[in-house]
């Protein structure tokens, strides 16, 4: 083991160079036939057993559940846990009349706002007022095992650049209230009303990071440290990087390989640091512009070079992302599997243009909704 390494003038810890583990959290929305939120939470919850109930959890809403798998050390466990868990909590639904599906923003309308009852959700509706209202969302967050918390803000810092080509290739919500927004991901343009959600600041160190984070909670903006919301932060809970860019994706191929791409992510930036290379100071406007470029375009059109400011097609920086990781995942035995998804997406299109697709060939969102629960479950037939 290295005795430590210096990454933007912090001294941190260096751990050894096995593969590091990684797991995921899945939001889910409930939806009936007809496309509207259905909440059942409680309902589905309590028909889960086993691994696949102490695998799920309530969210903001009575018409999401989240499924989280176990730590994983390989994509192929990873994708048994995302396929279980999904295929059981779908089932619970269906007993219930609910559909699971994988979609990143309320399709349809969610004509009753219902939460379960808890206090911290009490005092966040409290807090944040008609935000905390909007229509309901589904994320996907990539959890990366970086135990050292002065290594993980610094993997934090470095992977800024990146995640506007994550997001892209994660776009998955195109239909708010029945129509096409014009986004790709609507999800993102919704969160973006929340104070403390955005690309990750710069932080020098993590007592950097304590102070802010504190200073945030003082005056008001966060209630908690649980409510640290940038596209990637130190967990709060575990010891890892936590990447929460990505909506929820359509299918479990479709997260195994943004699952993929962000362990090689954190994996390629911790060999940066620890070779001393410093992470990119970015302008913060640009560095928004790419991620607003993201959410409207997906992987469809073109995207916001976050270093240089150029505009690209979307294509062009997937490509500069893949060299750039290729080594890592080459090392955790995942290139392959990564490719083979990014060659299938070039072919499909993102979860958002698939969307599109069934929608211009039929007319109606419901039609979309049922292929994205068979996605979900893979059901669906390509």
């Amino acid at each position: 083991m290295d005795p430590g390494f210096k990454g933007d003038g912090c001294q941190v810890a260096v751990a050894d160079r096995s593969p590091l583990t990684l797991g995921v959290e899945e939001e889910f929305l409930l939806l009936d036939t007809c496309g509207s939120n259905l909440p059942v939470a409680d309902e589905v919850l309590a028909r889960l057993s086993g691994q696949a109930l102490e695998q799920s959890r309530h969210e903001f809403r009575e018409s999401m559940i989240e499924m989280v798998t176990p730590v994983c050390g390989d994509l192929a466990q990873l994708r048994e846990h995302l396929a279980s868990s999904r295929a059981e909590a779908a089932a619970a639904g269906a007993a219930l009349g609910a559909r699971l599906v994988a979609v990143g923003a309320t399709p349809l309308r969610e004509a009753a706002i219902t939460r379960p009852a808890a206090e911290r959700y009490e005092r966040i509706i409290g807090h944040f007022g008609p935000v905390a209202l909007d229509p309901a969302l589904c994320g996907c967050h990539v959890h990366v095992g970086v135990p050292d918390r002065e290594l993980a803000v610094q993997v934090c810092n470095h992977l800024r650049p990146w995640l506007p080509v994550v997001q892209a290739i994660a776009a998955n919500s195109p239909f708010h209230a029945g129509v096409d927004t014009g986004y790709a991901s609507w999800r993102s343009i919704q969160m973006e009303r929340w104070p403390s959600l955005g690309p990750s600041p710069y932080f020098a160190s993590a007592a950097e990071y304590d102070r802010t984070v504190q200073q945030l909670i003082t005056a008001g903006v966060m209630l908690d440290v649980g409510m640290v919301l940038w596209y990637a932060r130190p967990s709060a809970r575990y010891p890892t990087v936590e990447v929460r860019v990505a909506d929820v994706l359509p299918t479990v191929d479709d997260a195994v390989v943004v699952a993929g791409l962000v362990r090689a992510l954190v994996v390629t930036v911790v060999d940066d640091i620890r070779a001393g290379l410093p992470a990119p100071r970015l302008r913060t406007g640009l560095l928004t512009a790419a991620h607003w470029r993201a959410a409207r375009d997906g992987l469809e059109g073109h995207l916001v070079n976050a270093t240089t400011g150029e505009l690209v097609p979307a294509w062009e920086l997937v490509d500069d992302l893949l060299r750039f990781v290729g080594p890592a995942l080459t090392r955790d035995g995942d290139l392959r599997t990564v490719i083979a998804g990014l060659d299938r997406l070039r072919i499909e299109g993102s979860g958002a243009e698939r969307q599109r697709r069934v929608h211009r060939r039929t007319g109606d969102v419901r039609d979309v909704l049922a292929y994205l629960a068979a996605e979900t479950t893979g059901d669906g037939a390509r």
